[in-house]
């Protein structure tokens, strides 16, 4: 079945099996590039400034005592060089709109919903290189950031850094209390998305992403199954080595 699209059903055991095919699929390669170095960089970098930052966060709520205000900040730092750069990079080497919501993505939303609920509707198509629920996890942990990071980095001038002198008295003890109610609450947000982040990477079925993040690319099967070809258009030569 190397040289066909696959569609995909689930027989009376719960397999994954193939019920319809044609020739589209002789340009899908043995192995679809799907994550660049660069992007499977920024996002363990960004993991572990992530998990450190929540770490930290956490530590004196636990009663561990240590120094982590200086960790912390270190790690905001790291996280917010490596969204920068995922910016510039998404911005000038990606297809930058790729992973953002869109009309269809809303169609398909409504369209799985009805079923959920067992109401009439069309099958769902298969994915682009981003499925809506993948697109809906980047939205939500953007807005997240954009709360996070900016009131983080205003707060470290209430500490002692290499940067800049500290100066506690920057803004008044009103815009410093709105400032921390809103850095607290974005970063328990911050936390519910990577746990749940976590908990999807490591789900049997959904292991086949996980992999893809860390090697780069997924198998023929595994495109052919969760992918529209003619929504994510691959280059029959193009395999990642990085």
């Amino acid at each position: 079945m190397t040289n066909f699209l696959v569609q995909w059903g689930i027989n009376p055991w719960g397999e994954d099996t193939p019920i319809h095919a044609h020739a589209a699929a002789a340009r899908v390669p043995a192995r679809v590039a799907r994550h660049s170095l660069a992007a499977r960089t920024f996002h363990w970098i960004m993991a572990a400034s992530m998990l450190t930052l929540l770490g930290t966060a956490s530590a004196p709520v636990l009663g561990f005592r240590f120094n982590w205000v200086e960790i912390h900040w270190i790690a905001g730092l790291l996280l917010t060089v490596s969204i920068v750069y995922h910016i510039i990079h998404a911005s000038f080497w990606l297809d930058f709109w790729s992973i953002w919501l869109n009309r269809e993505d809303a169609r398909e939303a409504i369209t799985r919903f009805k079923r959920a609920l067992g109401q009439h509707a069309p099958a769902p198509r298969k994915a682009a290189k981003y499925p809506w629920d993948n697109k809906m996890y980047h939205t939500a942990i953007v807005l997240s950031a954009l709360a996070t990071v900016p009131t983080g980095l205003l707060m470290m001038s209430r500490v002692q850094t290499p940067f800049f002198t500290r100066n506690p008295y920057l803004f008044g003890d009103a815009t410093w209390g709105v400032m921390y109610v809103l850095h607290g609450l974005s970063g328990i947000g911050l936390v519910g998305l990577t746990m749940a982040h976590i908990y999807f990477a490591i789900r049997p079925e959904k292991q086949w992403i996980t992999k893809g993040m860390i090697f780069g690319d997924i198998s023929r099967q595994d495109f052919l199954q969760h992918h529209d070809p003619q929504r994510w258009i691959v280059d029959s030569h193009e395999v990642e080595h990085g």
